[in-house]
């Protein structure tokens, strides 16, 4: 494993954990790779509020920083229904579920609904 593949994995281990900790809801993790040269990988999460759309965020830059990286930006924390964290190589999509299904960022990027990479560590689902 090359060092960039093991601080991919790192850090994806922490944004996961982040997630879970948060009862993020619907997680799916996609592997955009050969995609976009913008990132490597996409997690899209769904918040039930936007109260906790945004403490989702705010969870994973926290957990973020504390384990050594710093987040590229963060965008839409004022309005709370989509906040993006952009770590680099993994950006982080947390959204109210009516703009997530506005969007379909899964479909966008080539992922159908039955195709979706699932997330082993985070078993939130809509309640």
């Amino acid at each position: 494993m090359t060092e960039a593949e093991l601080r991919l994995e790192q850090l994806e281990q922490v944004v996961r954990e982040a997630l879970d900790e948060m009862k993020a809801l619907d997680p799916v993790a996609l592997d955009v790779r050969g995609k976009t040269p913008l990132t490597d990988m996409m997690f899209i999460v769904s918040g039930s509020s936007t109260r906790h759309v945004k403490s989702i965020a705010d969870n994973v830059v926290e957990k973020v920083l504390e384990a050594g990286w710093r987040p590229i930006g963060i965008e839409g924390e004022e309005a709370a229904e989509w906040i993006l964290v952009d770590l680099g190589d993994i950006v982080v999509h947390v959204m109210l579920p009516a703009v997530r299904e506005l969007y379909r960022l899964e479909g966008i990027w080539g992922i159908d609904a039955d195709e979706e990479m699932e997330m082993p560590l985070l078993s939130r689902t809509r309640r």
